[in-house]
């Protein structure tokens, strides 16, 4: 079956999609931007030297090769390749197509071939890695997909993946007739065992990291409601630990969060009805949060809301309300908007909202850069550092004064490759 998922994203890659905008560049290079952002701190005046698809030297001053190219980012900002911290590449806009009618009536193959695209528009906008967290309905495709990027046969960003979400049994759609068994977006589990399977299943296929439904809207009138006991996702929790993997959470209740915190995730997703109490449980227990602010936001404006015109929406005030707690909670904050639900190549939708939100433009700059890095445990990337792989990102002015700038990505190199240039 991973055989036949990673021919299919090789047949469409190759019919609809060119190579990789740029050249692989020959011999050392030399960057030389107004500024660098290193993953933590802004700098004037720095130079970046690469050297076999990793940073040699970066600094005021750098040692120069004979035969270095030169390659010069005026008036622009380098920082690390951006990491998005939670995506779908199997998904795309709910203003064009419903969750529950993309999982229901789209083929694997359109499937694939929609996810191809959106990994290079991802790699294009500066994304070079991606924790893309469930195929929604698309098995273990990202598996392939991933694969597929890692060996060069499409453009895409490095992929951390996770296959299916693993979701307690009748909790999770698609929704329509029950007296049919429709397809599901997750791996469906019940009790000890059932999850210690299912997270076994997940390994076996490849995944990278297990996410878990600690909620979901199943309330009695379709409110969230906590699945798993947290007996439940501690036993995923372990067996997942066991094999070198960490486990996502997603959670909007405070109950969900609570028991996922307690259980041992490495991070959680949405947060909504999260309490400073919570907040603070998960900041003394290390557990990341990914706030998602961009999802509400672009899901009220396909009910209707007219930004900038219009009030905001509740949904729109409790998550802007919500984001604050965290903050000031102190929790380690992720840069992940739940891309999928709005258009791929936009993620960083998500870091103008945290700096729109309150949050000090650097934070978010680390945030989506060696914030992520730390979280999900990648110590080759994420900053513009000796020894580390040169996935570094252009962008034209100074995001730290204007967040929006991380929207005009001017130059993407990928381990050394140039994929896009000015």
């Amino acid at each position: 079956m991973r055989r036949a998922l990673a021919a299919l994203v090789v047949a469409f890659a190759s019919v609809l999609l060119p190579p990789a905008a740029g050249v692989a560049q020959q011999g050392p290079v030399v960057l030389r931007p107004d500024r660098v952002f290193d993953g933590d701190a802004m700098h004037d005046g720095w130079s970046v030297l690469v050297r076999d698809g990793r940073i040699a030297e970066a600094g005021p001053s750098v040692r120069v090769p004979s035969g270095t190219k030169e390659i010069r980012l005026t008036g622009m900002t380098l920082l690390p390749g951006v990491i998005e911290g939670h995506g779908h590449e199997f998904l795309h806009p709910y203003d064009e197509t419903p969750w529950n009618d993309q999982v229901l009536f789209e083929s694997l193959g359109e499937r694939v071939a929609r996810a191809t695209v959106h990994a290079r528009k991802e790699l294009m906008a500066g994304i070079t890695t991606e924790r893309d967290l469930g195929t929604e309905g698309a098995g273990f495709a990202d598996v392939g997909l991933r694969d597929a990027i890692d060996k060069g046969i499409v453009p895409g960003p490095r992929m951390l993946v996770v296959g299916r979400a693993i979701v307690a049994l009748g909790s999770y759609g698609v929704k329509g007739a029950p007296e049919w068994d429709l397809p599901k977006g997750g791996m469906e589990a019940s009790g000890l065992e059932g999850v210690e399977e299912a997270t076994r299943e997940h390994i076996g296929r490849g995944v990278d990291w297990v996410k878990v439904y600690a909620d979901y809207r199943w309330g009695p009138h379709g409110q969230a409601r906590p699945t798993f006991t947290e007996e439940e996702i501690a036993r995923i929790v372990e067996v997942a630990a066991s094999s070198g993997r960490y486990v996502s959470a997603h959670a909007s209740t405070d109950e969900g969060m609570r028991r996922a915190t307690l259980a041992g995730v490495r991070t959680i997703e949405h947060g909504d009805g999260g309490t400073a109490e919570t907040f603070k449980l998960m900041a003394d227990h290390h557990v990341g949060f990914c706030p998602t602010l961009a999802a509400t936001d672009a899901t009220a404006q396909y009910a209707g809301w007219k930004k900038g015109t219009d009030p905001e929406p509740r949904s729109v005030q409790n998550k802007r309300k919500m984001f604050q707690l965290a903050l000031k909670s102190g929790v380690a904050m992720c840069m992940g908007g739940d891309v999928g639900v709005f258009s791929h190549g936009d993620n960083v939708r998500e870091a103008v909202l945290m700096a729109e939100y309150g949050m000090d433009p650097i934070a978010v700059l680390h945030a989506a850069t060696g914030g992520n890095a730390d979280i999900f445990d990648l110590p080759d990337r994420g900053r513009v550092k000796p020894g580390l792989l040169a996935d570094l990102v252009a962008v034209n002015g100074d995001p730290s004064k204007d967040m929006k700038r991380l929207h005009d990505v001017t130059f993407v190199m990928k381990g050394g490759d140039v994929v896009r240039q000015p």
